[in-house]
C-alpha cells in the first residue's frame, strides 16, 4: 500500500497554492483544450488533460516537491499552476507557470510564482532556480524578467524544442 505525499498549502495576499483535485479537472481541461497551452505543448486533448493532472499531482511522490494549483483566496476558483517541477531530461528543476486565462493581467503568475521559489528557497533549501519559457513565449519571458531572472542560455526538449532558461536570483542575494 502507498501513501499520496503531503502537499503543502501555501497562502499569499490574494491566493492559495494547494493541492490539484477532481474539482479542478474541468478548469484544467479547457486551458489544456485552448490556444494558451501552446507555451507547454498544447492544445490537448480532454484525455490528455486528465493524464496531465495526475502527473501534476504525481511528481510530488517521485520528486517529494511539485506544482501547486494556483486558487482564489475567497472563492477557491482554479486560477493555474505553479511550482517546482523537474522532468526528465531537464537540466535542473525550474519553477513553473501557467495561468488560466481568468487570471491573465492581475499579477496572478507573479504572486504565484514568487510564493513558489520562496518555498523552494526556504522549506526545500535550494540555492538556485531556473525557469523555462518557449521562444515565443513573451509574457512568461516578462515574467521571468519581472522576478529577476537573467537568460541562461537554452536546453532541447524533446517535448518542447529549443526552451530558454532563465536563472532566478540566489537565495543568498534575495535574503
Amino acid at each position: 500500500m502507498s501513501h499520496a505525499p503531503l502537499i503543502p498549502t501555501i497562502e499569499t495576499e490574494r491566493l492559495v497554492l494547494r493541492a490539484p483535485n477532481a474539482r479542478d479537472l474541468d478548469a484544467y481541461t479547457e486551458f489544456c483544450l485552448s490556444e494558451r497551452s501552446a507555451g507547454v505543448g498544447g492544445p490537448f486533448t480532454a484525455g490528455d488533460a486528465f493524464h496531465k493532472l495526475s502527473a501534476i499531482i504525481g511528481h510530488w511522490s517521485l520528486r517529494g516537491y511539485g506544482r501547486w494549483m494556483i486558487a482564489d483566496k475567497q472563492t477557491n476558483a482554479p486560477l493555474g499552476i505553479t511550482g517546482p517541477y523537474f522532468p526528465v531530461g531537464w537540466p535542473e528543476p525550474e519553477i513553473a507557470w501557467t495561468v488560466f486565462e481568468a487570471a491573465e493581467g492581475r499579477g496572478i503568475a507573479f504572486e504565484a510564482a514568487l510564493a513558489a521559489r520562496a518555498f523552494v528557497y526556504d522549506t526545500l533549501g535550494w540555492d538556485t532556480v531556473i525557469s523555462c519559457t518557449t521562444p515565443d513565449n513573451t509574457r512568461s519571458m516578462a515574467l521571468a524578467e519581472r522576478m529577476g531572472a537573467l537568460r541562461d542560455g537554452t536546453f532541447r526538449s524533446a517535448d518542447y524544442g529549443e526552451l530558454y532558461i532563465w536563472r532566478h536570483p540566489s537565495r543568498e542575494s534575495l535574503a
